[in-house]
């Protein structure tokens, strides 16, 4: 019997295989490329197309975290510039490229669910007028 397919946001948070769940989609842990295939299953990672869509809703979320941090070490803490410098300048990047990897393995595992491909692409038909 096979394995079940993972939900698309257990991978995505994972950072894992679509198909299998157990293989890593990223070589490292700073690494935000993706790697060519699963090392469980053999899964070919190159119909994975993430585009923009990943950072449009990195910037969105770590706006709203980082602008709301700020605000609240400002006037409830009152922490002072040097403060803000430190703590956001080293918690931004973090958070950051964690939400990136996590979007992006998210979109890659709902691609490989919904089988979405390229325009054009051989296996997609094109309606008959």
């Amino acid at each position: 019997m096979t394995d079940p397919v993972p939900s698309p946001f257990a991978a995505g948070l994972g950072c894992r295989c679509p198909r299998c769940g157990k293989g890593d989609l990223f070589p490292g842990l700073l690494s935000l490329g993706l790697k060519d295939r699963c090392e469980a299953c053999g899964l070919d990672f190159a119909f994975i197309d993430a585009g923009d869509g990943p950072a449009v809703f990195a910037i969105f979320i770590l706006g709203f975290l980082i602008l709301g941090g700020a605000m609240i070490a400002e006037f409830v803490f009152a922490v002072p510039v040097w403060g803000h410098v430190l703590l956001w300048g080293i918690l931004t990047p973090l958070v950051a490229l964690g939400l990136l990897k996590v979007l992006k393995g998210t979109l890659a595992a709902l691609q490989f669910r919904y089988k979405a491909r390229e325009a054009g692409h051989a296996d997609i038909q094109e309606p008959r007028g």
